[in-house]
């Protein structure tokens, strides 16, 4: 038989965090802070909603692009928290988590040999979704010095005749960075002067500390070459549901509405009927679980610094991302050896690229009580292997 596989997908590597993850789920006593994840259920408000539509018999197929009653919900949620105007009808399409939503985003703009400008460290979906559209992914390495923000510099050096596309994945997962508006501004004039398309992944827009969330869309002349990402995950603890959605301009929507329908269907219908709700009443849920995360985050970022660990305060999002290259090991040595010792998991910098090399992912997204547990284990390893390499 000839081979069956595509080459490109063969070579695209395993997700690095899904590595971890299965070896703490059979290890017995271990403490995991790798996935990214909130520990919170969802609220019972929103889940009462979705049993709710179960036991009216709503288990049909929704429309395509999902239920207008959603897609309006969240034309006015962006209205209200971001500015942005949105037609519920042309510009919003409902997904199944805002991964699907940077997949049929790619898939609908990029040729083949296109290239597609990735910052990194960043979320593991990007690269290779640009790979299977075959399109070229053009890699930023951020920088810990600039706090992993992206310069207009940094972009403009990318910047090719065939760039068409530049990821926009802030607040960052796993650094936890932000971009000001200051920031986004000298961006925003780079990719009007180059005929850029942005795909902003602000999954994690609700999850900011000290600054106020701006979106890339919000900005003069940006809307309309902007696809906005998010979703209901991270901001609204509902992981399970899978659900997202992507806006922007009507004419890249309809192209990614026909590679949903046809791959996809519909996302979830009781997950829809429950995210109306989480709208509707879930600002306090929200402001809940932010508040919570900020306290986690200050606990985190003091403790690794009191270990002599180098990090740079994250303003968004529920990961920090210290530096280890003071104990002489690489990213994926600390993690190894971390788990063996001391029955903690966390994730390489490295399976967010190359440029995440001698960082590693805390997730904060867990009790101060498991925090607190994993960062006595994660002081007594640093120390440990610190006195060694003296």
């Amino acid at each position: 038989m000839r081979n069956p596989l595509n080459p490109s997908v063969v070579e695209i590597k395993p997700s690095g965090i899904r590595k971890f993850f299965d070896i703490v789920s059979e290890m017995k006593d271990a403490i995991s802070l790798g996935v990214g994840e909130p520990d919170f259920p969802t609220p019972w408000h929103v889940r009462e909603e979705g049993i709710y539509s179960l036991e009216k018999g709503r288990t049909h197929y929704t429309s395509n692009a999902g239920l207008a009653e959603l897609k309006e919900e969240i034309s006015r949620f962006l209205h209200r928290r971001y500015r942005l105007q949105y037609d519920p009808k042309h510009e919003i399409i409902v997904t199944v988590g805002g991964s699907e939503a940077i997949d049929l985003a790619i898939r609908a703009m990029i040729c083949p040999g296109e290239e597609v400008i990735i910052p990194q460290p960043s979320y593991v979906s990007y690269e290779p979704c640009v790979i299977l559209t075959q399109g070229v992914p053009v890699i930023i390495p951020l920088k810990a010095e600039n706090d992993f923000r992206l310069t207009a510099e940094e972009l403009l050096e990318a910047v090719t005749e065939k760039t068409k596309l530049l990821v926009l994945p802030f607040p960052n997962n796993p650094t936890g960075a932000i971009m000001t508006r200051e920031d986004l501004e000298k961006i925003a004039k780079v990719c009007i002067e180059k005929d850029i398309v942005v795909v902003s992944d602000e999954i994690y827009s609700e999850l900011t500390y000290d600054y106020e969330h701006v979106s890339t869309a919000e900005l003069p002349g940006m809307k309309e070459r902007t696809i906005v990402i998010n979703g209901f995950s991270k901001s609204h603890a509902m992981t399970g549901w899978r659900l997202g959605y992507a806006c922007g301009p009507a004419e890249i929507i309809e192209q990614m509405l026909k590679i949903h329908q046809f791959a996809i269907m519909c996302a979830p219908t009781t997950s829809q009927f429950a995210a109306v709700d989480a709208l509707r009443n879930g600002d306090a849920d929200v402001q809940m679980m932010r508040e919570s995360y900020n306290q986690r985050r200050r606990l985190v970022l003091h403790e690794l610094r009191d270990m002599g660990l180098e990090c740079f305060e994250p303003y968004g999002a529920f990961y920090v991302f210290p530096c280890i290259k003071s104990l002489g090991m690489s990213s994926e040595e600390f993690a190894n050896l971390l788990l063996q010792e001391e029955k903690v998991a966390i994730v390489p910098g490295t399976a967010f690229g190359d440029s995440g090399e001698g960082f590693m992912r805390i997730s904060y997204a867990y009790s101060i009580e498991n925090l607190k547990k994993a960062l006595e284990r994660v002081r007594s390893f640093v120390e440990r292997h610190r006195q060694q390499s003296v």
